[in-house]
This record gives structure tokens, C-alpha cells and sequence, in this order.
């Protein structure tokens, strides 16, 4: 494990460092960044990332003949490290799906004239992607779609319904699994499709969450006609590109580090509460905030491995899936530490605290989603414990039972 950069990727951090002093504004100690919401949001994301793509730093390890820059991933890994410091607008919420996960799949199973019309738009930031895989009835199981695609000619007529989906009320287009052999095992009878997230036919419905925020939404489809120009990969074998959608998101490994973490509390415990007293003079106050520091730092070392494997053109391990499985129950954890320092000032906090508490709230409201979000805490253990530990595997007969003669 390396713990440092080389002479190579320390200059290229330097040079990325330089770049954001001179488009955006770097955070202060409370890690503060501006609420912004609709329209001016959108506007101001997809002007940073337009600067991006021209620097040469968006989809940084696609090929530059398409617009990439055509690096290796550990530059992509250098600059969201140093990206998270500055406030950019929300850029990754916005574009990362596409960036990090379309439009790479686009490049590795699209066709030249998909990947002529889509990967460059989608760089420069004049559109937005989304991913359509969840569904209702599905849960963590990518592989349980039931929403229907029946070819009429040279299109697809699409019924059914996606949820979860992260920023589809303003994404331009999405990648979508499909159901179109319903008589093949489950792996076997998948297609993916790009859809026109404005074609007819297709409605999205936000979902409010109680942080107040609306990220996720419904999708319903109604007799949507996709063009098979549209198809990503061969008919029934989109299980292959849905993986390799999955896989891309490795290059995010040790990327940001944005939540409510040690240093936060650290900062909360040494101001005085309503009542003049530090939160800190309690021992178990402290005891938990080494806690936190211990999981943090923890992670920290799964990410330079991962970064070292990178570096030396290697694959990383299971890193990511043992990193999530105990950083995002730490959220919560340290969400509660903080509503607990407050103790029942807590729910004023949001009207009169700025910086950390933003932080704090969202951590509370949000941190429960992280759990679940890219594979929940259980298909994470199922996959540490088959595919690292190599202990037995669940009994899963769903694998080779025709999908139609699958329970519900």
C-alpha cells in the first residue's frame, strides 16, 4: 500500500488544485456550501461542468477522441479527492450517473452511431443521464425486472414502472433494463434500452423524502415506443451491459469525503450547548468521536489500497463494498452523536446554525438511504462473504427458473 503520490500524480493534483482556485470557491473549515435549488441549480452545474470538459477534466479516463481526457483512474480518483474541498455546485449529483456510469457503458456495448450522438453531449454537460434499474417489486436485485419490452418492427413498446431513480425529474435521457424474454431465467432474458426521458408516455414522479429534498423518483411507462436504434448491447443479453454499468462505478473508489464526519463532531463537542457546558467533558462523548475517526481512517486505508491497485494498473478488491458497508451506518452514528450533543435544542438548530449543521441534518434525514442506495447492507454482506470469504452462497433458485414462474 502507497500511501503517497508520486512526483507525477502529486503535479497533477497541483494542477488540478490550481484550476479550481481559479472557477470556484474553496470551503471554508465548516465545509459550508450554499443552498441552491431548480432552475439556478441546474444552470450553474451545467456551466462548472461545461469548464470542465474544455480543461480536459470530464470523463477522465475516456478516450479524448471522444471528448474524455483520456487519463487513468487514479487522475479521476486525484480529482474528486481534491473537487470535494471546493463548492461546485452539486456538479457530481447531477452529472456522476452519466459520467461515471452511462456513458461509459455507451462507449463499451453502444454502437459508433450511439456513441457518436451521446458521449460527447453528455461530457460537456448539455444533457443529463439517469439510470433506470430498481423497481418497485425488485429491491436490490438489478437482475428482477419486470417492466416489459415487446418489439413492434423496428421499436419496442415498454410498460411497467422504476423507482429509486435518482434525478430523472431533470435528466435527458436515462439507461434502462428491460424484461424481453419472460421465459428465460432472470440473467437471460434482459435487454437495456436508452430512453428519451421526455418521450411520451413516460411520467416521473418525485418522492419526497423528509429531509425535504425530492433526489429519487418514480417512473411509470405506458406504452413507450423506443426506437431498436436505442438498444444498448444484444436483445436479451442486457444483464452483461447492466454489470458493466455496475463496474464503472469503481472509479469513484476513495474519491470524496463530504458527510458529517470526526472532525464535525470534534468541532461541536468543543462549543459550549445552551447551558455553557462543553459536550467534550464527557468521556463518552469522546469516546464515540474516536469511534468515528477509527472508521473513517479505517476506510481511508481500503481507499489507498484501492488507489495503489489503480496506480499499478491493477483491479481493486472488494474495497468499495467493505468501505460502504461501514461508512454508511457511520453516518447515522454520527448523526445521532450530534442530535444528542444538541439533546433538544437540536430541532432549532436548522434556523439558526449554518456550516456544520447543514451537515448534521442531512446526515440525519438522508443517512438511512446511503444504506440502501448502490446495495444495501445485506447483498453487501452476501457479497464480502461469498466472493471474499468464499463461504457458501444462498440457495437461489430463481437463477435457472424461468422469470415467469418466479414468485413475486
Amino acid at each position: 500500500m502507497d500511501f503517497d503520490d508520486t512526483p507525477a500524480e502529486a503535479a497533477f493534483r497541483e494542477e488540478v488544485r490550481v484550476w479550481l482556485d481559479s472557477v470556484t470557491t474553496r470551503l471554508g473549515p465548516d465545509r459550508a456550501r450554499p443552498t441552491r435549488r431548480g432552475g439556478e441549480r441546474l444552470a450553474l452545474a451545467r456551466e462548472y461542468q461545461r469548464r470542465r470538459f474544455e480543461r480536459g477534466f470530464s470523463g477522465m479516463t475516456l478516450p479524448r477522441e471522444v471528448g474524455g481526457g483520456g487519463r487513468q483512474a487514479i487522475h479521476q480518483i486525484i480529482y474528486q479527492q481534491e473537487e470535494a474541498h471546493y463548492d461546485n455546485f452539486e456538479v457530481p449529483e447531477i452529472f456522476g450517473i452519466g459520467l461515471a456510469m452511462c456513458l461509459p457503458t455507451i462507449l463499451s456495448h453502444g454502437d459508433p452511431a450511439q456513441q457518436a450522438r451521446f458521449v460527447r453531449p453528455g461530457l460537456r454537460g448539455d444533457e443529463i443521464w439517469c439510470q433506470l434499474f430498481s423497481e418497485p417489486t425488485g429491491g436490490s436485485d438489478a437482475a428482477a425486472a419486470r417492466t416489459a419490452a415487446v418489439r413492434d418492427g423496428d421499436q419496442w413498446v415498454v410498460n411497467g414502472q422504476k423507482t429509486w431513480t435518482s434525478g430523472a425529474h431533470f435528466a435527458d435521457f436515462g439507461l434502462m433494463t428491460t424484461r424481453t424474454n419472460p421465459t428465460a431465467p432472470k440473467h437471460a432474458g434482459m435487454t437495456v434500452f436508452i430512453l428519451d426521458m421526455r418521450a411520451p408516455g413516460v411520467e416521473t414522479r418525485p418522492i419526497h423524502q423528509m429531509s425535504g429534498e425530492s433526489d429519487f423518483n418514480e417512473v411509470f411507462l405506458t406504452d413507450v415506443r423506443i426506437p431498436d436504434a436505442m438498444r444498448v448491447g444484444g436483445v436479451d443479453d442486457g444483464w452483461k451491459v447492466a454489470i458493466a454499468t455496475l463496474m464503472h462505478e469503481r472509479a469513484g473508489i476513495g474519491g470524496r469525503a463530504r458527510d458529517l464526519g470526526w472532525s464535525g463532531l470534534l468541532r461541536m463537542a468543543l462549543q459550549p450547548d445552551a447551558h455553557g457546558r462543553r459536550p467534550i467533558a464527557d468521556p463518552r462523548v469522546g469516546e464515540r468521536i474516536v469511534d468515528a475517526w477509527l472508521v473513517e481512517f479505517g476506510a481511508q486505508l481500503l481507499g489507498y489500497r484501492a488507489m495503489t491497485a489503480l496506480s499499478r494498473g491493477e483491479q481493486p478488491g472488494p474495497e468499495q463494498s467493505v468501505m460502504k458497508l461501514v461508512k454508511a451506518p457511520q453516518l447515522q452514528r454520527n448523526a445521532y452523536l450530534a442530535m444528542e450533543m444538541a439533546d433538544a435544542f437540536a430541532a432549532l438548530m436548522p434556523g439558526t446554525k449554518a456550516g456544520v449543521w447543514r451537515e448534521v441534518e442531512h446526515a440525519w434525514t438522508f443517512g438511512a438511504s446511503i444504506r440502501i442506495a448502490g446495495g444495501s447492507d445485506e447483498i453487501l454482506r452476501n457479497i464480502v462473504a461469498e466472493r471474499v470469504l468464499g463461504l457458501p452462497g444462498d440457495v437461489r433458485i430463481d437463477k435457472t427458473t424461468p422469470f415467469n414462474q418466479t414468485p413475486v
